[in-house]
Parts: C-alpha cells; structure tokens; sequence
C-alpha cells in the first residue's frame, strides 16, 4: 500500500513527566480508543524515560479523536501531534511497550 494511502494511526507525545510510566499511558489515551502500541524510550544512563513516546491505536478515528481534545498527566499539559513517518520504528534505545 503507498505510504499516501496508509491510514495514520500513530502520534507523537512530548513533555511527559518523568514519573509516568507507560502503563499510564496506555490507561490515559485507552480513554479514546484502543492502544495498540506505547513505546516509550528510556535513557541507558539515567534509567528515566526521555519525556517522549508513541502511541499506536487500532484506527484513524481514535486518533482523530484524541488529538481533538487537551491532554493533562499529572498536572502537566503534555503535547500530543499526529505521528509523519515512521519514526517511531526506527528510534533506537530502551523501550517499555
């Protein structure tokens, strides 16, 4: 399939505070529809996660439902977009899925 007519189905998270694990993640955006995969890269050095992830559903209408609304996780304002790519495949390190 080209990649044009691919159904986007992933996007990008930022600003994550430190102290939410990816099961919260998935318990947080499982709210708007099923997550297929949450990967969220840890550092090696610091055993923290990076403050970033990605976040798969099973349909295009779960992410366009989701990215429609303003998300908080611990009192923060976390960043959610619309993945472009497929960097979320390619990006190495330590994940928790």
């Amino acid at each position: 399939m080209a990649a044009s007519a691919r159904k986007v189905t992933a996007m990008f998270v930022s600003k994550i505070p430190w102290t939410v694990s990816s099961k919260e993640l998935r318990e947080h955006f499982g709210k708007f529809g099923k997550v297929r995969m949450c990967r969220l890269p840890f550092d090696k050095e610091t055993g923290f996660h990076k403050g970033f992830c990605w976040i798969q559903f099973n349909k295009e209408e779960e992410l366009v439902k989701t990215l429609q609304e303003k998300h908080m996780l611990e009192g923060r304002k976390i960043n959610v977009q619309r993945n472009i790519g497929n960097s979320f495949e390619t990006e190495k390190g330590n994940y928790h899925d």
